[in-house]
């Protein structure tokens, strides 16, 4: 009992530096956060009123917030779909090759290697200058549109950026299923008569349902508070056309009128959406996992 106690203290101290950390980082401004949302501070001077649910009131009325969220969950739901099946689907690709293996899980993961801020900012002059070259040049006039200025195409801008960005981290995750899947059960649905879809979608797929929540987990939490992508691609344009949450709350707080305290009831309110989207992925995924 005493030695266990002694490996529980020890276990305390080496993780004490981490939580420090997180509390420092995290819990703080989480909890100020909530209180500054309820205040009328404009985040520099240090004189402020406490002003209640004011903040959460008028965002009720606030168009532009509204907006910004409908075009988060739109982009939300496309990246959700597009970015996992696409990641999937590399994954059991690049499974089935018996050769070079590692050299195609470099290639895909190269883009998680930089920042999205830089990609966002390469794939603007692609989509200004390459594309607009190519069909002049080789004739391509299906490319002569304004990826990034147009409301019809800034959208599909957006999600081709962030699969791009995205899809390597998710392969990986995926591959790393597929690989704990027993091969005795494959070749048992073989001998069985399973083709390749069958042996995939009966034996393969329920076996990789862990990675699957890992990745849905993974793609909610950050596609929600998307921000470097839009602002380097289209800065939430054109107009406020492909303006995120995070778009949103950031011109809230930097630019204008400098509502700190607005901003931050706009993000306590996005923390909330999060919260409760990601619980019920959460709980529908693992109760899917308890079935199988």
């Amino acid at each position: 009992m005493q030695s266990k106690r002694k490996q529980n203290f020890s276990l305390i101290i080496f993780a004490l530096p981490a939580l420090a950390v997180y509390a420092v980082f995290k819990l703080y401004p989480a909890v100020t956060g909530i209180f500054y949302s309820m205040t009328n501070w404009n985040g520099l001077s240090k004189e402020y009123d406490f002003i209640g649910l004011k903040n959460f009131r008028e965002m009720l009325s606030d168009d532009y917030f509204w907006q910004s969220v409908v075009f988060t969950i739109k982009y939300v739901v496309v990246l959700l779909v597009i970015a996992n099946v696409m990641a999937l689907v590399l994954a059991v690709t690049v499974e089935s090759v018996k050769k070079g293996k590692g050299f195609f899980r470099t290639i895909f993961c190269l883009p998680n290697m930089i920042s999205m801020i830089i990609g966002g900012y390469m794939w603007r002059f692609i989509f200004y200058k390459v594309l607009y070259y190519m069909a002049d040049n080789w004739g391509w006039k299906f490319l002569d549109q304004s990826w990034v200025g147009d409301t019809r195409y800034a959208f599909l801008s957006i999600i081709i950026v962030a699969s791009w960005g995205c899809v390597g981290y998710l392969m990986i995750i995926y591959m790393a299923g597929l690989q704990g899947v027993p091969t005795h059960l494959l070749e048992a649905a073989e001998l069985d008569g399973a083709n390749g879809w069958e042996k995939f979608w009966n034996v393969t797929f329920p076996l990789i349902q862990p990675a699957l929540t890992v990745c849905l987990f993974w793609t909610l939490n950050s596609s929600f508070q998307v921000f470097d992508v839009i602002y380097s691609l289209t800065g939430g344009g054109p107009g406020r056309a492909t303006q995120s949450v995070a778009v949103n709350i950031y011109e809230e707080a930097f630019r204008g009128n400098i509502r700190y305290g607005y901003a931050t009831a706009k993000s306590t309110v996005l923390f909330l959406i999060i919260l409760i989207i990601t619980a019920i992925q959460l709980k529908t995924t693992q109760s899917k996992e308890e079935e199988l």
